[in-house]
């Protein structure tokens, strides 16, 4: 047994946050690959849709680029929504977009910055 039939994803709806590069691209990619229908997840369209047409055009799989902003506590619905509304399910969520801390102390750290990378990489996630 390959490692491919122990990661057979055929038939299953994957989303991939943060996946236009770097690590959560590599992610889409190899789920894909597995057999995964992917959703290609990050704040600008127009990379959603670049990377959601290279991952098609090299497995084959059926792909959807879908802007969404984990940041945006409100927006979240409506990305989950079109994702069922276009694949009636999810069955894997990889929850990759996040921010780095600011180059700077904590006790310098503005309070504007500290609540953006709060809601990016706690609340988002949780929300979704």
């Amino acid at each position: 047994m390959g490692a491919k039939d122990l990661f057979d994803l055929t038939g299953k709806v994957a989303i991939v946050t943060g996946s236009t590069k770097g690590i959560g691209r590599a992610m889409v990619q190899g789920l894909a690959e597995s057999g995964a229908k992917v959703v290609i997840s990050s704040r600008k369209q127009d990379l959603c849709d670049e990377v959601a047409a290279e991952v098609a055009a090299s497995t084959g799989q059926e792909t959807l680029g879908l802007a969404c902003h984990v940041g945006d506590w409100e927006g979240i619905p409506s990305f989950v929504e079109a994702v069922i509304a276009r694949f009636g399910k999810i069955d894997v969520l990889v929850n990759n977009a996040g921010i780095n801390p600011a180059p700077t102390t904590v006790s310098d750290m503005s309070i504007e910055y500290w609540r953006k990378m709060f809601n990016v990489n706690l609340e988002g996630p949780l929300r979704m």
